[in-house]
């Protein structure tokens, strides 16, 4: 079959619009559907937390689903399932219902979003990926800087159930397209970490349980400590299994490196402090202010804007000067800005006032994620760099269903919704605490390494990679190895020598890198390369071990 890749660019970038923006669209809505459906706030914070959660724990699992059975197949099954959860959420005559419906949206953005991406690079060689993708990450971000502009104008125009029920038809009709105008495609055959999937969603339900229950319920009660200390456990189990599964979804090995942990505690933080945003700030200019759904929208404009203007220029500049103090300042100032609008909360307080501290936060936070999501991807072989981005990802969202429960249970025990006074006094504490979160994450970027950024015309290290590899996939590896030595011969430039050699027993492979002079390594730029390390992990019973060598003596070179 034959595709058109402007359809897979327009048919991908819906599916991230449609789950983009329904994060923050709904934020907007929250006072509307308060009132309308008569909910408490921890029902708000499920309405929000049911979402986020289903989606963290789902992600890796909906991507190796993809990869398995097709991901053509499952992507259209995230949008089928993504439209019918929201004609659910429309049709919700209660709160418990609408966080059921929430819940059923997050597993269809979970198969939508990582197989969406990945269908995306499927469809383009390397030397158009990256602009291909750079429309698709535009898409989202669009998405997200307008979200509550078009959530205010849904709600105050017609009502808040038209925020899910645009999805409806968008979603069916994106369904056949999707199956008769795009490729399918299929990754490694990556076994299902049904364990570790079933541990991490009930440890993470088990603390989130607990400190939404903790207010009203007591925090001494038998319920919270239950709920609290058996969601530790069940963790402290996913932490084991993760350990010693073959296949783990969150692999444990990675964060021996200090990169990568430090970047995934900034990743979890930032987003923690992020969605306390989020979920607070369109609710404040409402109740306390007392500003309309559409006027709320336009006033939030100035933060979320700096989502696609600042992000781009600080993942840029993260490759020459390092994520290290992007993303501590970024923090910085996003804790800065939160505790700016913590001090200043009042009833009635003029929107002016709101204007300066909206933006440092904003362009902070706007710093920091592209930086932490750089680290992170960047402490990995390029064969991990998968699982990697899977795990970034899958933190960022626990870390906003970790900060929506923490923030919420000191509002609810400071403040509440009888009047713009009561909310202003649970608002300003949690947005404090917020801020306590924003540095917490910015501690952890201060514990990533020191690097020294890359120009483009570093020399390439002379190293030796050895791994071994399945015994039923060395005829593979072996013609992978073909494969790229085919395409180095006819880009590779003087002075750069390659080897590569299969050891006696038949499974053990050894590469040697030896460069003479001061050019960069070709490798990254190969498609035949990047197909090498993209399956390696698959095909190895162990990661790659690099070992750096030191010259002494040379001939020939």
């Amino acid at each position: 079959m034959r595709q058109n890749t402007g359809w897979v660019i327009a048919l991908t970038g819906l599916g991230s619009l449609m789950a983009a923006l329904d994060t923050l669209v709904v934020a907007t809505a929250l006072s509307t559907i308060r009132i309308d459906l008569g909910a408490s706030i921890e029902s708000l914070e499920w309405t929000v937390n049911a979402y986020n959660l289903s989606f963290a724990v789902l992600l890796i699992t909906a991507a190796a689903l993809g990869d398995r059975y097709g991901r053509r197949r499952f992507y259209a099954a995230g949008l089928a399932l993504f439209a019918v959860a929201s004609a659910g959420c429309a049709l919700a005559p209660d709160a418990g219902w609408l966080i059921a419906a929430r819940a059923v949206q997050g597993v269809g953005a979970a198969l939508i979003m990582p197989l969406g991406l990945a269908l995306l690079a499927s469809a383009f060689p390397p030397e158009r990926r990256g602009a291909a993708i750079g429309i698709f990450s535009a898409v989202t971000g669009i998405s997200v800087a307008a979200g509550p502009l078009v959530g205010g104008a849904v709600v105050e125009g017609l009502a808040w159930e038209w925020i899910f029920w645009i999805n409806v038809p968008i979603g069916l009709l994106a369904v056949p397209l999707v199956l008769t105008r795009m490729r399918e495609s299929r990754g490694p055959d990556t076994a299902l970490d049904v364990p570790g999937l079933v541990l991490v969603t009930a440890g993470t339900l088990g603390i989130v349980w607990g400190l939404v229950r903790g207010n009203p319920a007591g925090w001494g009660s038998p319920e919270v400590i239950a709920a609290l200390a058996a969601g530790a456990l069940l963790l402290a189990a996913f932490v084991a299994w993760e350990l010693r599964a073959r296949e783990p979804m969150l692999p444990m090995r990675l964060f021996r490196s200090r990169a990568f942990s430090a970047s995934n505690a900034a990743m979890f933080f930032t987003f923690a402090s992020l969605f306390t945003c989020v979920f607070f700030y369109a609710q404040y200019l409402q109740t306390g202010l007392g500003y309309g759904p559409l006027e709320t929208g336009l006033r939030l404009v100035p933060w979320t804007a700096t989502f696609i203007t600042v992000a781009p220029v600080a993942g840029a500049l993260a490759d020459r000067i390092g994520e290290r103090p992007l993303m501590t300042l970024g923090l910085t100032l996003q804790a800065a800005g939160m505790a700016w609008v913590a001090l200043i909360a009042e009833p009635g307080l003029a929107y002016t006032s709101l204007l300066a501290p909206l933006i440092v936060g904003g362009v902070g936070v706007s710093m920091a994620i592209p930086a932490a999501k750089n680290s992170a991807l960047g402490a990995v072989v390029p064969a991990a760099i998968g699982k990697a981005a899977g795990t970034n990802s899958t933190m960022r969202e626990l870390g906003g269903v970790f900060g929506i429960a923490v923030t919420v249970a000191v509002f609810a025990s400071a403040g509440g919704y009888a009047s713009a006074a009561a909310f202003t006094d649970g608002f300003a504490p949690a947005i404090g605490v917020g801020a306590v979160l924003a540095l917490a994450g910015a501690a952890a970027g201060l514990a990533l390494p020191g690097r020294t950024p890359r120009t483009g015309d570093d020399p390439m290290r002379q190293v030796m990679v050895s791994y071994k590899v399945k015994p039923e996939h060395v005829a593979e590896n072996e013609a992978l190895v073909r494969d790229v030595y085919e395409e180095l011969g006819r880009v590779a430039p003087d002075g750069i020598r390659y080897a590569t050699f299969r050891l006696e027993d038949g499974v053990s492979f050894v590469h040697v890198a030896l460069q003479s002079d001061d050019g960069p390594s070709p490798l990254p730029e190969l498609s035949a390369f990047r197909r090498f390390a993209a399956g390696i992990e698959d095909r190895c019973d162990e990661p790659p071990a690099f070992r750096t060598l030191q010259p002494i003596g040379a001939y020939g070179l």
